[in-house]
C-alpha cells in the first residue's frame, strides 16, 4: 500500500503588491530560458530554488531558501494539512476541471509494487534534481500520480470543506487553484482510504527516482523518506493525456531508401497532410517526411504486449531499427501539439516527423502492471502540476 500523509506545508506570503503568479512556474522541464529570465525577475519566484546551480550544485538555492523564510516571505500552516489543486481549461468536447490531492508520500522501490513507473527516465536529470535535494533538504516541486479514488461520498465532503488560498489563470487559459484541508478528522479520513491503494506515476519519475536515491542516502531521517505529490483519482472527468509526436534530424538521411524500409515493415496507407488529426484509426502512428509525404502506418506484429504500443514501435522499428539513434545520427525533439508539429515540418529544419494517437489510460496501467516500461515521453498530462504553491521541508 502507498502512504501518502499529510504535512506541514510552507507557502508564499504575498506582500508590496505581489500576486501569486510572482511566485509559481511550471515544471523545470518546460521552461525555455526566456520564461525563465521572466521567471526569475522575480526575487522569490519558485525557479530561483529548483533553477539556479552553480556548477551543478545548489548552495545558492539553499540560501535563497533561508532568506525568504528570514524575510517572512513564507509561513508554514499551523497542521498538518492535505492541499486540494484544480485545474480548469477548455478542451475540443468542453470544458473541464483535474482535482488533485496534495500531500507526502512515502518512497519505496518499485519492486514493492505500490508506486508503479510508466516510463524509462534519463540519468542526467536525476543527477542535477538530486543535487537540488542534497543542497536545500527541500521539495519545491511535486510528482503527479494517478490512484483508484476515494469514493464520491469523501470526495465531494473533501471539496466542500477546503479553503482557497489562491488561485491564478495562466497564459494558456488554465485556472490554477490551490485550496487547504486542515480539519483534522477528514484529514484522518483521507489518509486512512488512500491505505491500501497503489499509485501509477503520471509525470515526475525523475524527481520520484531522484527522491528514494536522497531518502536511502538519508536512512536515519524520516522525513526525508517523502516527497512532495499531487494524486489525482483515475476516473477524474479533467484527465487528459496527449500523446508526444518526435521531430527528427538524421545525419545522411536519404528517404527514397529510408521509404522502402517502411513499406518492407509496415503496412502503408497515403494520406493527404492536411486531413491528419489527432487519431489515427486503424493505424499506429503517422510519418511525415521533409518533401511532403504524409503515411499512416501498422505494425502487424502483436506477439508482445509492447508491440501495440505505438512509441515502442516507433523506438524500435524506426529511430533504432533504421535511423541510427543509438548511435547518435538521430536527433529528436518532442512536442504535444500536433499543430505545432505541422507548422515545424513545414518550416523545414527537420526530415520527419512521427505523430502518435492519443494515449489510453487503460493501456498506461495494462502496461505498467505488466512491468513495462513504456519510451521516454510517451504520455503528456495536461496541464502540467506547476511548483511553488507549497514547499515540502525536509
Amino acid at each position: 500500500m502507498v502512504k501518502f500523509l499529510p504535512f506541514t506545508g510552507y507557502r508564499p506570503v504575498l506582500q508590496d503588491g505581489e500576486k501569486i503568479v510572482d511566485r509559481i512556474s511550471p515544471p523545470y522541464d518546460v521552461i525555455d530560458d526566456d520564461y525563465l529570465q521572466e521567471l526569475q525577475s522575480h526575487p522569490y519566484n519558485v525557479t530561483r530554488i529548483t533553477l539556479m546551480p552553480t556548477d551543478g550544485r545548489y548552495h545558492t538555492a539553499a540560501a535563497e531558501w533561508r532568506r525568504w523564510r528570514q524575510e517572512g516571505r513564507l509561513k508554514s500552516d499551523p497542521a498538518p494539512s492535505y492541499y486540494l489543486y484544480q485545474q480548469t481549461f477548455s478542451t475540443p468536447s468542453g470544458v473541464r476541471t483535474r482535482t488533485g490531492i496534495v500531500g507526502v508520500l512515502k518512497t519505496e522501490p518499485y519492486e514493492d509494487g505500490n508506486v508503479i513507473p510508466h516510463e524509462e527516465t534519463f540519468s542526467k536529470v536525476k543527477e542535477d534534481r538530486l543535487n537540488l535535494l542534497r543542497d536545500t533538504s527541500l521539495h519545491s516541486e511535486s510528482i503527479f500520480g494517478i490512484f483508484p479514488g476515494l469514493g464520491a461520498d469523501l470526495n465531494e465532503r473533501l471539496q466542500a470543506q477546503a479553503q482557497e488560498v489562491y488561485e491564478h489563470q495562466d497564459a494558456d487559459g488554465v485556472q490554477h487553484r490551490y485550496l487547504a484541508v486542515n480539519h483534522p478528522d477528514l484529514v484522518k479520513e483521507v489518509q486512512d482510504a488512500l491505505e491500501g491503494q497503489k499509485m501509477l506515476i503520471a509525470d515526475g519519475h525523475h524527481r520520484y527516482e531522484t527522491a528514494l536515491a536522497y531518502s536511502l542516502e538519508n536512512l536515519g531521517e524520516e522525513k526525508k523518506g517523502y516527497v512532495l505529490a499531487t494524486l489525482v483519482a483515475a476516473d477524474d472527468p479533467g484527465l487528459v493525456i496527449w500523446p508526444t509526436h518526435r521531430l527528427v534530424k538524421v545525419d545522411g538521411y536519404h528517404e527514397t531508401s529510408f521509404l522502402n524500409y517502411l513499406n518492407k515493415t509496415f503496412r502503408v496507407q497515403e494520406c493527404p497532410r492536411d486531413e491528419l488529426t489527432g487519431k489515427l484509426p486503424g493505424h499506429d502512428l503517422a510519418l511525415l517526411t521533409r518533401s511532403g509525404k504524409t503515411l499512416l502506418l501498422r505494425y502487424e506484429d502483436r506477439s508482445d504486449p509492447l508491440w501495440t504500443l505505438d512509441t515502442y514501435i516507433a523506438q524500435e522499428k524506426i529511430l533504432k531499427g533504421q535511423l541510427g539513434y543509438e548511435e547518435g545520427k538521430a536527433k529528436v525533439s518532442f512536442d504535444a501539439e500536433l499543430h505545432s508539429v505541422l507548422k515545424k515540418m513545414a518550416k523545414g529544419g527537420y526530415d520527419l516527423a512521427i505523430v502518435f494517437n492519443p494515449p489510453s489510460l487503460e493501456k498506461v496501467w495494462e502496461l505498467s502492471l505488466m512491468g513495462k516500461r513504456m519510451p521516454k515521453k510517451s504520455t503528456y498530462f495536461f496541464p502540467k502540476i506547476w511548483s511553488g504553491f507549497v514547499y515540502y521541508r525536509m
